[in-house]
């Protein structure tokens, strides 16, 4: 992904590639493809029994993840999986670059500390940079994945220039003032409504010249509203301003900027085509390379169309410049890689959801004229990730549906899938704490522990199947990125979040037999409320404002609800001996108001009310009650749960005989650092600034 520094070679010298040991037949040998690591680094063992949890710092915790189809693929299926995941590793980095420009030369001055340094590593300076380094890596820069927020160092500037200097690595003025001017570039993403959000964002999408306006000018010169199929402007580019005040796009191509990392992907992509399990999935990634090579917005549109039409087969992926949420404007979109093998009997169960989207669509509580009256292409699997790199990694999602593109899916479909081993790793890894803390009596546990894994799952699946596939745009009407703008994130995943929670309450489901009782309905409408209103807010600093587009969201849904059924004690706010809780006291009325903002977000989208988006989610959406906030976090503290949880990806090593040829795989499990740090090392293709 990068030339290699200083830091790289120092990681590098005297050090070979292999995997551990393993038993060897035939004279097969195992890929090296590990690196030797620093004697502190403790390695995996992968002859013990496998263990969920792996490390915890700041307000994280990491988790491993297994996989549980990848020995019911045949040998070409496998060699088809690794090609995808080296593809995604290959680009790991750019979502660096993207979140931050300082964030590869803060990374690698660091790591190369972290790795080499002789003098006291038990200092509280050098611990305090460590757990620094660890957020810096499941964040994906120096700012949190979540609240937007930049990291405190807790270490002196003075101990960083020292330990710098002893290990020979530096870094610039600017960067060492990104890390220790707690008033330089502090958010990555700003989304309040009286700043110019993109001076105010640290995101590497926009030069730091630019203001918002001027990439509004820009954008509405070239969009053509005119044409019903546009291409997504800008997203696989940075836009910058030069000198004599030209503005230009700078292309994530072959030969334009991330040229190394993309010209490594393609190299994986293409041995991937080799191995297809099919001509449509060939066809799609012969697509996509030619997108990679030529930055083409149009090939983007037709690599979209045939990866949509790909559905045979048991694996799939998403690899490309594809979510905008980092953007504040929702122009560029984020570097992000899954690999997806099909889990064969939770797809066949879940599958009945995308075959009666029709009948979801039909009976939504929507205007009609909101409504698709065919609803094309929709298809939905239970998957196992293989590997995750970029914004979808170590944080991950459950679920996705794509593409984003509103014409593409109204016209051909979309895909949607929930992460099966990912879900199950999070319940494994779980307790009750918080649940236990905030419901509100002992039957509200006792349905969340009945029917709440299961509520989970199908409230994923409705929100990625049926919701976001839901409704359709009024004739002439602008994207929602022009249209609702910097609220358009939070208002779509609140209308994909309202068709769940509608749907879930329905008795749809039991005939269908996807949910034995609406129990499961009411376990969800229990723990959705007390996740808007309560528990979520342990993810924030207290005084914090709501970022992250998902929290918005949930609190809006939340709040609004709370607030428009208080006449008729929908939901009751109950204090007892100095708590707060929040009881649903009546489903049905719940259900009904669900379907009514439902209703009013569809509106929103379909005519392209910005005055209406901005208020809902200005005034239910954005602001904290810091009493309540304040409460969460002391409930929270004595509990030592950490509030974001995020991955270690299994390690899939090669089995090559003596001429070379892959013969087999083996997993392999490995340690937060460890794996970072043979990362670092292996994917290393680009420079520190671009």
């Amino acid at each position: 992904m990068r030339i290699k520094t200083i830091l790289l070679a120092s990681l590098a010298s005297g050090m070979m590639f292999s995997c551990e040991t393993v038993e060897k037949a035939k004279s097969s040998e195992v890929e090296e493809t590990g690196i030797a690591l620093p004697d502190f680094i403790k390695k995996f063992d992968n002859t013990g029994e496998f263990a969920y949890p792996v490390d915890k710092f700041g307000d994280i915790e990491v988790i491993r993840y297994k996989i549980p189809s990848w020995e019911n693929l045949t040998l070409k299926q496998k060699k088809y999986a690794y090609y995808l995941t080296m593809a995604g590793y290959s680009g790991r980095e750019i979502i660096y670059d993207q979140n931050y420009r300082h964030n590869l030369a803060i990374k690698r001055a660091l790591e190369k500390v972290y790795s080499d340094y002789k003098g006291d590593r038990e200092n509280e300076d050098f611990q305090n940079m460590t757990t620094y380094l660890k957020r810096i890596w499941f964040a994906n820069g120096i700012h949190h994945h979540y609240s937007n927020e930049k990291f405190k160092p807790n270490f002196s500037q003075d101990f960083l220039e020292t330990a710098m200097k002893t290990v020979g690595t530096i870094l610039n003025d600017e960067a060492k003032k990104a890390i220790f001017d707690p008033e330089f570039d502090v958010k990555k993403v700003n989304l309040s409504k009286d700043v110019d959000l993109v001076k105010a964002s640290a995101v590497n999408f926009y030069s730091p010249e630019l203001t918002e306006k001027e990439v509004e000018t820009y954008y509405k010169s070239i969009i053509d509203k005119n044409n019903p199929t546009p291409v997504e402007y800008g997203l696989n580019s940075k836009l910058v301003k030069h000198d004599d005040g030209t503005i230009h796009e700078n292309t994530y191509k072959v030969g334009g900027m991330y040229d190394k990392a993309i010209t490594e992907i393609v190299g994986w992509l293409s041995k991937a085509v080799t191995a297809a399990e099919n001509e449509k999935q060939a066809h799609a990634l012969e697509l996509l390379i030619e997108y990679y090579r030529t930055g083409d917005l149009k090939i983007w549109s037709e690599y979209n169309i045939a990866w949509v039409s790909a559905t045979d087969g048991d694996i799939d992926y998403i690899n490309s410049f594809i979510e905008v949420y980092n953007d504040p404007l929702g122009y560029s979109g984020s570097f992000e890689t899954v690999v997806e093998l099909k889990d064969f009997k939770m797809t066949d169960i879940m599958s009945v959801v995308s075959e009666n989207v029709q009948w979801f669509e039909d009976n939504a509580p929507l205007m009609a004229n909101h409504k698709k009256k065919e609803v094309k292409g929709v298809t939905y699997k239970v998957v196992d990730a293989a590997g995750e790199a970029g914004d979808a990694s170590p944080s991950t999602p459950i679920g996705v549906n794509l593409p984003n593109a509103n014409w593409i899916r109204t016209q051909h479909g979309s895909k949607s899938v929930s992460l099966g081993n990912i879900i199950s790793a999070y319940d494994e890894a779980g307790g009750s704490g918080i649940l236990t803390e905030f419901a509100h009596d002992k039957e509200e546990i006792e349905l969340a522990k009945a029917h709440g894994k299961t509520a989970g799952k199908m409230h994923t699946a409705l929100h990625e199947v049926v919701g976001h596939a839901s409704g359709q745009l009024n004739p002439g009407v602008g994207t929602p990125k022009e249209t609702l703008k910097n609220y358009a994130s939070t208002l779509e995943e609140a209308r994909a979040d309202l068709v769940g929670l509608y749907y879930i309450m329905d008795k749809k489901l039991v005939d269908l037999g996807l949910i034995e009782t609406l129990d499961v309905g009411k376990s969800e409408y229990d723990g959705y409320i007390r996740n808007g209103m309560m528990t979520q807010l342990s993810r924030l600093d207290l005084g914090a404002e709501i970022e992250e587009a998902h929290m918005r969201n949930r609190q809006l849904v939340a709040s609004w609800a709370f607030e428009k059924g208080a006449e008729d004690n929908v939901i009751s706010k109950v204090v007892r001996d100095g708590k707060t809780y929040f009881e649903v006291n009546d489903y049905e009325k719940l259900r009904d108001l669900f379907g009514k903002l439902l209703m009013e977000i569809q509106r929103i989208k379909s005519e392209g009310d910005y005055v209406a988006g901005r208020d809902l989610v200005e005034n239910y959406g954005v602001k904290v009650d810091q009493a309540i906030h304040a409460e969460v976090l002391a409930r929270v503290k004595p509990l030592n749960i950490q509030p974001y949880r995020g991955f270690v990806n299994p390690k899939i090593c090669t089995i090559k005989n003596e001429d070379g040829e892959i013969t087999d795989f083996k997993i392999e499990y490995q340690n937060f650092d460890e794996q970072m740090l043979e990362y670092a090392n292996r994917f290393a293709y680009l420079p520190e600034y671009n």
